[in-house]
């Protein structure tokens, strides 16, 4: 802030976004840390998106948007131990073995607990995941399981300093040198209300932990929720959907009104429209098509306010427009209305949306989540003898970073077109085979022993296909390569 000689603001100011002129004055910006304005308002902000999601459709269908392109059927990964391919498939089919059995719970293979937690992201803003190594003689292919945990448990108005020395903040417990140590869980979920309700602390060691949330903010420590910047306008949307609906309802109700000339009371009082009383006053039980009877001294007077019906659909298109940004999805994804969608529109929106969503599901689900625990169930397969990698104590980053994941591939818009371009940036040396096939989630080495084996068994019933490249030209038509035209081979 620029002071003048007395002390007192300039109004005016280099940027005007730093401007304290009257248009300016009530535009608040507090200053404040970013653990500290999560800590104020993360469980608020929680419980709303939470209600949001389960009472408003438009906030169902951005988390479902959210999580069916982030996860899919699985992200998948896939091991690389150069040279030795043989060791590759023991550990594919190992982890597949494991696959169904790492939910400690239960419910859902590794792919399906990736979509709990992408729900968890988009909802609660946050996810804890809780490793628990077993017994080796667990009937389990890797005595190995993960517990999905609510960031309910970690409670964000803990903080308090310990014995030790060592501060807590937001429930998570840090060494002096500023490193996560533990993690301090309610052992009970506290909005649980059948259980026992023990809210008594465990202190879990952070090596044992997964917190996956997004991080925007340098030093951020916990998660916020996709809806924090969408809530009041769903909100106040809702209402005034509400007021639109009601409003349309009542109007609908009155057929009309029926004004006596002099006093008469019919022989059936509810022949033409109900009425009971409340509280001493006589209310119209509205149905449609009714027309009440009023007493000679009674008038009806209706409210009028201003009749939006004619510009109602273009004002709450903007608005969806601007919920969807602040969910980070496409107004069509949110609304499923595609009535003013072309080609071009419709691929530079979604282009922009995956390549946002890819970011995310590299930073936060793969990175926070399915690495940790891969690496976890590696290092415990080779301890407790479920698969023989040399010098695995010795090059365990090594064969960490050996590992990629593959994400499902989202369809092309238009296969085709999109097709064409990719041989293209192939044939032009652009884009490799294992760039290609990643994408739509095949690892390479397996693909093409796949594809080996389908074109071995081909010529095994002499089939010929125009999809195989060694004997039809791309037109479908046959070519004999290696012969002399009559079938047989040409000498050298």
């Amino acid at each position: 802030m620029i002071l003048d000689s007395q002390g007192k603001p300039y109004v005016t100011s280099t940027y005007e976004g730093a401007s304290q002129a009257p248009r300016m004055s009530n535009f608040m910006a507090p200053t404040i840390g970013p653990n500290t304005a999560i800590g104020n308002s993360l469980s608020t902000l929680r419980g709303r998106s939470r209600q949001a999601i389960r009472n408003n459709p438009l906030a169902k269908s951005g988390q479902e948007t959210h999580t069916s392109n982030m996860v899919g059927k699985g992200i998948t990964p896939s091991f690389n131990f150069p040279g030795n391919p043989d060791l590759k498939e023991r550990v594919q089919e190992l982890w597949l073995d494991s696959v169904d059995e790492l939910d400690w719970d239960e419910n859902a293979n590794f792919y399906g607990m990736q979509t709990v937690v992408a729900n968890a992201l988009f909802c609660d803003g946050e996810c804890l995941g809780l490793v628990k190594p077993r017994n080796r003689y667990a009937d389990l292919s890797v005595p190995l399981q993960v517990q999905l945990i609510e960031s309910d448990h970690l409670d964000v108005a803990y903080s308090t300093t310990l014995a030790n020395g060592r501060l807590v903040r937001m429930g998570i417990e840090y060494t002096k040198a500023g490193k996560r140590a533990a993690y301090w869980l309610y052992k009970d979920h506290p909005g649980e209300m059948f259980m026992n309700g023990d809210m008594s602390r465990v202190r879990v060691k952070a090596k044992h932990m997964t917190h996956i949330f997004d991080v925007n903010r340098p030093g951020q420590q916990r998660g916020l929720p996709a809806l924090t910047s969408a809530l009041v306008k769903l909100h106040e949307i809702d209402q005034c959907v509400d007021a639109e609906l009601v409003r349309r309802k009542t109007t609908a109700m009155f057929g009309g009104f029926i004004r006596q000339i002099q006093e008469y009371v019919p022989d059936n009082p509810n022949l033409l429209g109900s009425s009971k009383t409340v509280n001493g006053l006589d209310v119209i039980a509205l149905e449609p098509g009714t027309f009440p009877v009023l007493n000679p001294n009674e008038d009806v007077v209706f409210s009028q306010p201003h009749d939006v019906s004619g510009s109602y659909i273009d004002w709450m298109k903007q608005q969806l427009m601007d919920v969807a940004r602040g969910m980070g999805i496409t107004y069509d994804q949110l609304t499923g209305d595609l009535t003013q969608v072309n080609y071009s529109s419709i691929r530079a929106g979604l282009l922009e949306f995956r390549r946002a969503l890819t970011m995310k599901m590299h930073k936060t689900l793969i990175y926070q989540f399915c690495r940790p625990i891969i690496q976890k169930w590696l290092d415990t397969a080779v301890l407790v003898g479920k698969v023989d990698i040399p010098g695995y104590a010795e090059n365990k980053r090594k064969y960490y970073r050996g590992i990629s994941w593959q994400s499902d591939p989202w369809q092309w818009i238009d296969p085709y077109k999109d097709m064409l371009a990719e041989v293209l940036e192939i044939r032009g040396g652009l884009k490799n085979y294992t760039e290609a096939l990643s994408a739509r989630g095949h690892d390479m080495e397996s693909f093409f022993s796949e594809r080996d084996g389908e074109l071995k068994l081909i010529d095994f019933y002499n089939f010929v296909f125009d999809t195989d490249s060694r004997k039809t030209t791309s037109k479908g038509m046959y070519q004999d390569i290696g012969t002399d035209g009559k079938g047989e081979k040409e000498n050298d």
